[in-house]
């Protein structure tokens, strides 16, 4: 195609699209450039994974059958009769992991380098709500095999919802779809999983990736004090050239993590066995899975799982919240509370490192043991 045709094409598309100002705003973005420029690449990355999960996701709907008696069965089908379909569900697995993965070293690193500041309160907003939708998603799709640990541990999962405060109840036979987990839960997950939750992340995301673009990338409030945050990076093409290779290496991994380790299928979900030893949630629940377990049976005369779902809670609403609360601006004072914050960030970062740490070194005990 040459100059010519290439240009009456884009004056098409343009007049209809309106595709002049989304290239202006690609070309304006500048990237700072500084000693902690690395986490940007972090919300793309984010972004590849999830169209690996859009992809893979809509190739598994051809084959998965959302019932109880025939879930099982399709992804085995997929797993050992559909070409490379093995390979499918394992990349879906992975990616999934690596996604949450990416999100939560993202809202991290937003936390540390203080880039909620205005004008990007809605911006984290949007951040905090994508990283719930791809737990929510997480929740969800680990039932849709409907296998007996998935079963159990969504039995587990489910009743701890229940045990929330005044609609506790309501909550868990909404998600269950009745009194227990059943066909009709794993119906339900699946409209959540394939309907629902798409419908939100798109939304989220649009928004979020708009808000990002029109505001930039924010520098660090040491790197502007230091007046070393002069130095920019144009988004088009550089940083995104650069952006591409970080998305090549989240291929990789995914793709050897799949090939290597790939996504198991155990046995079919039986209601009427016994719970299998040592149910364990996903490793980004772990850290709430575990907390709850050390806690008493009783706190001040209140039982400790709602003590801890209701702290939980408030620590998120706190997170959510704070564009509002640290409206801190360089040179001017503040509450001393404030300044602590940073070292909240970190303490919480720890706390949830060692709580997963220790869910996964807790040895299972074994049953058999004494038996002939």
């Amino acid at each position: 195609m040459d100059t010519g045709e290439r240009g009456r094409l884009w004056e098409w598309f343009d007049s209809r699209l309106g595709l002049a100002g989304f290239e202006r705003l690609a070309r304006k973005k500048e990237v700072p450039v500084h000693k902690h420029t690395i986490w940007y690449y972090l919300g793309g990355m984010t972004l590849f994974l999830f169209i690996v999960q859009v992809g893979t996701g809509i190739l598994l709907l051809f084959y998965y059958r959302p019932s109880a008696s025939e879930a099982y069965e399709s992804i085995r089908f997929i797993m050992t009769e559909v070409k490379f379909g093995w390979l499918i569900r394992s990349i879906h697995h992975w990616a999934a992991n690596l996604m949450i993965a990416t999100l939560f070293l993202h809202m991290f690193s937003v936390l540390l380098l203080r880039a909620y500041r205005p004008p990007r309160e809605l911006t984290w907003l949007t951040g905090a709500g994508l990283l719930i939708v791809s737990m929510a998603f997480g929740f969800t799709g680990y039932l849709l095999p409907w296998n007996q640990l998935a079963y159990f541990a969504t039995r587990v999962g489910t009743q701890i919802v229940g045990v929330v405060p005044v609609v506790g109840d309501e909550m868990l036979r909404f998600l269950r779809g009745g009194g227990d987990v059943s066909g009709a839960t794993l119906t339900r997950f699946y409209a959540f999983h394939a309907a629902v939750l798409p419908t939100l992340i798109v939304g989220l995301l649009g928004i979020h990736v708009y808000l990002v673009q029109k505001h930039g990338m924010s520098s660090p409030p040491g790197v502007e004090r230091s007046g070393h945050g002069g130095r920019s990076l144009p988004f088009m093409p550089h940083f995104l050239l650069r952006d591409l290779v970080g998305w090549l290496m989240a291929l990789a991994i995914v793709a050897a993590l799949a090939a290597y380790f790939p996504a198991e299928l155990g046995e079919k979900a039986d209601p009427f066995a016994s719970a299998p030893a040592g149910i364990k949630p996903e490793w980004y629940f772990m850290f709430m899975f575990q907390t709850l377990k050390y806690l008493p049976a009783h706190i001040l005369g209140v039982e400790g799982e709602i003590v801890g779902i209701v702290g939980f809670g408030l620590a998120a609403v706190v997170l959510i919240l704070v564009p509002f609360i640290d409206r801190r601006r360089d040179g001017e004072a503040s509450h001393p509370a404030l300044d602590y914050l940073h070292y909240v960030w970190w303490a919480m970062i720890v706390f949830i490192l060692v709580m997963t740490y220790l869910g996964y070194a807790e040895t299972v005990p074994d049953v058999t043991a004494g038996t002939p």
